[in-house]
């Protein structure tokens, strides 16, 4: 049974609203404020939420920013839902990242309407998965990294809404949706550029090929690397005012495209796993020696027996957060790592977040 929660400050409207989901055969919760909506959507996860605009303290754009910026409601839909749409035109919340707009006062048949198509689209995510899946099981017999499905899903799923409804949608709308299948083909090339890169590592592992001579990498150009590449990491996840850099020049014995591959990955997590408006610290200095490189978010963190369990594909909680695990990254980090002679070491706290510090070989004097 798919649950819908309803975000309205109105009571005769929660409940009419309520009576007419139910009777649809739809569960629903209800919250009279933003903020005791944000703590019932965080608490449950709804398939879909309808909020009111018009609400005190915080209204609907707010709640709508912060599940836009919370990792485990980003992609769950959301309608708004207003009295007055001169005060916040459907233009407005959707360049916010709303999926719908309903003006009130609405018909039943347009609300039931509404939730159906939402939540018809929400599912053609899975659909083309599970196809997708069953396909490569038959004719390659074997299962890939789940890791791939999810960008390959977005790009396959959107495609499908734009060919069927292109007709019907505003150019906004085309352009969100060409957005997103944008993003998910770069997301689906970064994670096969690293299963190559952990398989061609391993292929020099096993064949005992010797590492690649690699010329010393100069101070101001490794602090210049490290801050561009993670500048270009934040932006892409909208994150750019949540970086705290705090670097300094180190010489290292290190390749440009192994210390930007470090640094991708680790604020790439970084991001992944914890929230808009909580800072991301890239520290870069020289300790004893060596380089360290530290990369430390206030995320959901992870239990020590996590930790102890990170490698190649591993995902936790997969039901309840449906980014890109955090495996294959972090085993890409570790072969690389163990090619040049670093380090890693992960140290997290559940619900104070996460500490990743890579020690590299500094440049010989």
């Amino acid at each position: 049974m798919k649950r819908i929660l309803i975000i309205d400050d109105e009571e005769p409207m929660r409940m009419t609203m309520k009576m007419i989901l139910e009777s649809a055969g739809y569960e629903t919760l209800q919250a009279d404020s933003g903020r005791q909506g944000l703590l019932q959507a965080r608490e449950h996860l709804p398939d879909l939420t309808l909020c009111d605009v018009n609400m005190p303290e915080m209204d609907g754009t707010a709640v709508l920013k912060a599940f836009r910026a919370d990792p485990d409601l980003a992609t769950r839909s959301f309608v708004m839902m207003t009295g007055n749409p001169m005060q916040t035109p459907q233009r407005v919340g959707m360049n916010l990242g709303a999926d719908d707009y309903l003006a009130k006062p609405f018909k039943i048949d347009e609300l039931l309407q509404c939730v159906e198509t939402r939540l018809k689209r929400a599912e053609v995510h899975w659909r083309v998965e599970g196809k997708t899946l069953q396909e490569l099981r038959t004719t390659l017999n074997s299962v890939l990294p789940h890791e791939f499905f999810t960008p390959l899903v977005g790009i396959i799923g959107l495609s499908e809404v734009l060919k069927e409804e292109a007709g019907t949608l505003s150019r906004e709308s085309i352009i969100e949706y060409a957005t997103n299948i944008e993003r998910s083909g770069q997301r689906l090339h970064r994670t096969l550029r690293n299963y190559l890169k952990i398989l061609d590592l391993d292929q020099t592992e096993s064949e005992s090929r010797p590492a690649r001579r690699t010329s010393p990498l100069a101070a101001a150009d490794a602090q210049t690397l490290v801050e561009s590449t993670a500048r270009a990491v934040a932006d892409k996840h909208g994150r750019a005012a949540d970086l705290v850099p705090r670097l300094q020049p180190c010489a290292l014995s290190l390749d440009r495209d192994t210390l930007a591959v470090l640094v991708e990955e680790l604020v790439e997590n970084a991001c992944s796993f914890s929230r808009q408006g909580t800072p991301v610290m890239v520290e870069f200095f020289t300790e004893k020696g060596a380089a360290i490189l530290r990369i430390s978010d206030r995320g959901r963190g992870m239990t020590s027996e996590q930790v102890s369990r990170v490698g190649a594909f591993t995902q936790f909680d997969r039901k309840r957060y449906e980014q890109q695990g955090l495996g294959l990254g972090l085993s890409l980090v570790g072969r690389l790592l163990q090619r040049t002679g670093g380090s890693l070491a992960l140290r997290s706290i559940m619900g104070e977040g996460t500490t990743a510090t890579v020690s590299l070989p500094g440049a010989p004097a």
